[in-house]
């Protein structure tokens, strides 16, 4: 069973964690936020980029198409016209050539190419066009084109119109175009790295990040080319402040939010109520024997069991101090059955070598009414191999406030064989008539009125009606020779207080017992 102990140490753990959590979700949702924009920003880019190269592309087959469809003489000058007015409808398309068997004849510039054959195509389209990456053009300047052609005709293209497109992003963003197949740089925004385009290829990612930027690559398997979009991280520490602005005040909120019911919770599991009902569970509440004395006789002739609560700091509490605790919480029936199994467990093998001394036990009100309680002292005594007059039960006197209730249940008590005590007799306010029509065997004098025998004749009257109703006493709180002598002068039988001793350990108090058990051996307490 958990006990409220381990609870609190479990709560103050999760509120620790729920003032941690949130704070550390909340940045880790505004760097993750932050990151995310550069991701979006970056690949909006892509994106853009890719449709630029489609759009491209697309230009280049319609200008082909728009071209191959004029049916005169190759290279006359209404040829040449053709391929200038295509070339210059189509503002993607650098020059038009006219080629027989990848040999180059006339262009949009030039009605007499002088270049040489071209290479064979390294790629081909899926949809029949042929792809190449050359420098070759009719005005020798030597600088890589991007070519698309079909059977006759071959448009040249800028690299860099795929990839110029404008950035709206609060990162700069620069793009790169490669070769997939020569893995050439073809065309670039700004400085590449060949290590990210190795990275790249060995990787299915289209996201990674190397050395502080983020890379975004996107391939073009029709032209066989790859874009490299590449963004700086560096501007994330700024977008990461302005996220902070957001979530770092809802994390705050949540934590407090968070703190604030487990506070409640932990303030619940510290409670008096709580420490009570943990202790029971746990068995943490021990019973002390204080030695009942006859005085006729000076012997040992049993002990009242008294319960304390053993406090972290060392301290005991006293039943005075927890047992309405127990009563406002509803844990006397728990708290009683403890203690009474707790006196079995201490004693019940000395007592089966004394038959003839007794422990007497406090019960609360409400354990009149306990159906329970009959059955458990049967199985305990049995399971000890004890008489029930050695278990003597001491009720208080609101224990007797309502003889309907309590009437009963003491003369089934009695009858199972144990004595009943009625406990602080005239500290309360029960009428003393009630003592005429229950059955009690003894009746304790409190310690009040022991202390007050030289000025208070109320006790002298306790004692006179215990007498004439056949009631055996027990005086509590003998501290002095002289209450001693009193008393015995005055017919009370038993004695109980510091005089002999204070309640004991178990261990402890059998050991007195032992020395006190022969008539006339109980001294008083040197300490």
């Amino acid at each position: 069973m958990m006990t409220s102990r381990r609870l609190v140490n479990i709560v103050t753990f999760l509120l620790l964690l729920a003032m941690l959590i949130p704070l550390g979700l909340s940045i880790w949702l505004a760097h993750r936020q932050a990151q995310k924009t550069v991701i979006q920003e970056v690949d909006d880019y892509a994106n853009w980029v890719v449709i630029r190269t489609q759009k491209v592309v697309q230009q280049a087959k319609l200008a082909l198409n728009d071209i191959d469809q004029f049916t005169g003489t190759p290279c006359s000058p209404e040829h040449l016209m053709a391929m200038r007015r295509v070339a210059f409808s189509n503002h993607y398309v650098q020059e038009i050539i006219y080629v027989n068997d990848r040999q180059p004849l006339c262009s949009s510039l030039e009605s007499n190419s002088q270049e040489g054959r071209l290479p064979s195509p390294e790629r081909i389209t899926p949809d029949g066009y042929r792809a190449w990456l050359t420098s070759q053009n009719d005005i020798g300047i030597k600088r890589i084109m991007a070519a698309l052609g079909s059977k006759h005709h071959v448009v040249m293209l800028d690299p860099l119109s795929f990839i110029d497109v404008l950035t709206f992003g609060a990162s700069p963003i620069k793009v790169s175009l490669v070769s997939m197949t020569t893995n050439r740089l073809i065309a670039s925004s700004g400085g590449f790295n060949p290590a990210v385009w190795q990275q790249a290829q060995q990787s299915t990612l289209t996201h990674f990040q190397q050395k502080g930027t983020l890379y975004d690559v996107r391939r073009f398997p029709e032209l066989g080319l790859a874009i490299i979009t590449a963004a700086s991280l560096a501007p994330l520490q700024k977008n990461l402040y302005r996220q902070l602005l957001i979530w770092l005040p809802i994390g705050v909120l949540m934590s407090l939010a968070i703190a604030f019911l487990l506070l409640r919770v932990l303030r619940r599991m510290q409670s008096p109520h709580a420490r009570m009902r943990d202790a029971i569970k746990a068995r943490d509440i021990v019973v002390y024997y204080q030695p009942i004395i006859a005085l006729d006789s000076g012997k040992v002739v049993g002990a009242e069991a008294l319960a304390r609560w053993p406090q972290a700091d060392g301290r005991f509490l006293t039943p005075d101090i927890f047992i309405p605790l127990a009563e406002q919480s509803g844990l006397m029936p728990q708290l009683t059955q403890l203690i009474i199994e707790t006196v079995f467990s201490d004693l019940g093998p000395w007592l089966q070598r004394h038959p003839d001394l007794h422990v007497s036990i406090n019960l609360d009100p409400d354990d009149l009414v306990s159906k329970s309680l009959p059955g458990l002292l049967s199985t305990l005594l049995a399971r000890w191999q004890l008489s029930a007059s050695q278990i003597a039960l001491e009720i208080t006197e609101r224990g007797f406030a309502d003889p309907k209730v309590s009437s009963p249940a003491i003369s089934e008590l009695r009858r199972a064989g144990h004595a009943i005590y009625i406990d602080d007799f005239g500290t309360g306010y029960s009428s003393l008539s009630y003592l005429q029509h229950l059955e009690v065997d003894i009746l304790k004098i409190d310690k009040s009125f022991v202390d007050a025998l030289e000025y208070k004749n109320v006790t002298p009257h306790i004692i006179e009606m215990a007498k004439a109703l056949g009631l055996a006493m027990v005086a509590e709180g003998v501290e002095t020779k002289g209450q001693l002598e009193w008393l015995r002068n005055h017919g009370v039988q038993f004695v109980q207080g510091w005089f002999y001793s204070k309640a004991l350990p178990k261990e402890a108090f059998m050991a007195w017992a032992e020395e006190n058990l022969r008539p006339g051996k109980a001294t008083p307490d040197a300490s």
